[in-house]
């Protein structure tokens, strides 16, 4: 994908656009602030990993429309009757607002603002779909694969599945989202240009089937990285292909098994490998993984050092998508500041800016959040979103490392209760609203109403 494609405005969906022309032609742009969150989390999941901050922050702070963009939409029957000044509008369009957020690596729970964006109507309308498919796809996938390395007790995961995303764009964040998460490393090697993360590869079944015979192919492979080689054994017969290792004198870093009973080869290849001295040569699984075959097998007493896991992480196939919203809260014009809601059933959402204020134990462990207007104070107490933009330009120059993502995540997984991390059974992680904050929503019920009355009766 180009650098344009990266951040061209039009990665919106066409209401955002419909929507603005209609703002602008209106002369009705006012400051609005809008909140992206997660109404309720998916079957199975306890807590949210977030991710994918620093690619939102990269877009916000890059996005344009270029002349192009700009012919495009002039040409959509859509736009017909919109003036040419909307076009010119967008021409020289760039973020002049304030964003907020939680940092990625945090915990997070349903309901509670990931991001806030607070700018002119028009330049928040237009983020909505980019905002909410980067931040919930990572988050998404970052939620898996703590749960699958959480189930590996300590083993190494590797993240194996770009050939099943959702595209090679999707593999290549899914992968970043991975090792936010614990994954040790990657086979997508983009992902290890683009963001230092370990990259990881063994040889496929073509590479064995090639050769005149599976001795040969496994000597052709180590003498080429004699350091570093995994060999694949499942390509004929799992256990014969290690007495041909044996055979050969070779000593590969490692072994790896892709089908049949994994927990019982495991084992016997083990032995094998152990009675031929090459103690240290690991061995490694893949094949339809996940953190529920992976803690089976482990319970099993399978000889397995590591995981390579594709499908089920990168597409989170338990749980393929997020609910995640964008919703606006807040509008400041001439007449002041209003604070909007929405009461639709299943749908509410509250009004006004808001901040979440996380609470521990004397050991550092979580106990319970508090949803709260922005500006509430809580004694001992953290405060989860925090100024990332500000008139348009990003407060940090130097955007966290991979490295100190990666362990915010893992001390923030620490501190989570035992019960939350496990793979199953029950634990919930208590989230509440803060007198405050459902004073404003009944506040905004009532003007809601007040409106709505006013309305009927003028009629």
């Amino acid at each position: 994908m180009s650098e344009h494609c990266n951040h061209s405005w039009l990665l919106t969906d066409l209401y955002e656009l419909t929507m603005s022309a209609a703002f602008f032609e209106n002369d009705c742009n006012p400051t609005a602030s809008f909140e992206l969150f997660v109404r309720s989390l998916p079957p199975e999941r306890k807590y949210l990993l977030v991710a994918g901050l620093e690619q939102a922050m990269d877009f916000i702070s890059n996005a344009r429309f270029t002349g192009a963009d700009i012919e495009f939409l002039r040409g959509l029957p859509v736009f017909h009757q919109v003036q040419p000044g909307f076009f010119e509008y967008l021409r020289d369009l760039r973020f002049t607002g304030d964003v907020w957020a939680v940092p990625e690596g945090t915990v997070a729970f349903g309901e509670e603002p990931l991001l806030r964006v607070t700018a002119p109507i028009i330049e928040a309308q237009l983020l909505e779909t980019y905002l909410i498919a980067t931040i919930t796809y990572q988050t998404m996938v970052a939620s898996k694969a703590a749960r699958i390395v959480y189930a590996a007790q300590g083993r190494e995961v590797v993240e194996f599945g770009t050939r099943r995303a959702h595209g090679p764009v999707a593999g290549t964040t899914a992968a970043r989202a991975a090792y936010i998460a614990g994954c040790a490393g990657t086979s997508n090697v983009e992902a290890g240009a683009r963001f230092g993360i370990p990259t990881f590869g063994t040889i496929a079944h073509s590479f064995v089937m090639a050769a005149p015979d599976e001795e040969e192919a496994f000597e052709r492979y180590s003498r080429v990285f004699p350091d570093s080689s995994v060999l694949l054994l499942d390509t004929y017969d799992t256990l014969a292909a290690v007495d041909k290792i044996v055979a050969a004198k070779l000593q590969p870093r490692g072994v790896r098994l892709d089908s049949g009973d994994l927990a019982e080869l495991s084992k016997q290849v083990r032995h094998k490998l152990d009675a031929a001295g090459l103690q240290q040569t690991k061995i490694l699984a893949s094949g339809d993984l996940d953190e529920y075959r992976i803690t089976e097998l482990l319970s099993q007493g399978a000889a397995i050092d590591g995981f390579g896991v594709g499908t089920s992480l990168t597409t989170s196939k338990d749980a393929p998508s997020l609910g995640g919203v964008y919703k606006i809260v807040e509008v400041k014009n001439q007449e002041g500041k209003s604070y909007v809601a929405k009461f639709s059933e299943n749908k509410m959402t509250y009004p006004g800016t808001k901040q979440v204020f996380r609470f521990s134990d004397r050991n550092g462990t979580f106990t319970h959040d508090l949803i709260a207007c922005a500006g509430e104070e809580y004694a001992n107490a953290d405060e989860l979103v925090e100024p990332m933009i500000n008139a348009g330009a990003r407060i940090s120059e130097q955007p966290p490392s991979m490295q100190e993502i990666r362990s915010r995540a893992r001390q923030q997984l620490e501190r989570l209760p035992s019960e939350l991390r496990a793979t199953t059974g029950g634990g919930k992680y208590e989230v509440q609203f803060s007198q405050e904050l459902q004073r404003l929503l009944q506040l905004a019920r009532d003007h809601a109403h007040a409106r709505e009355h006013s309305s009927l009766h003028s009629r």
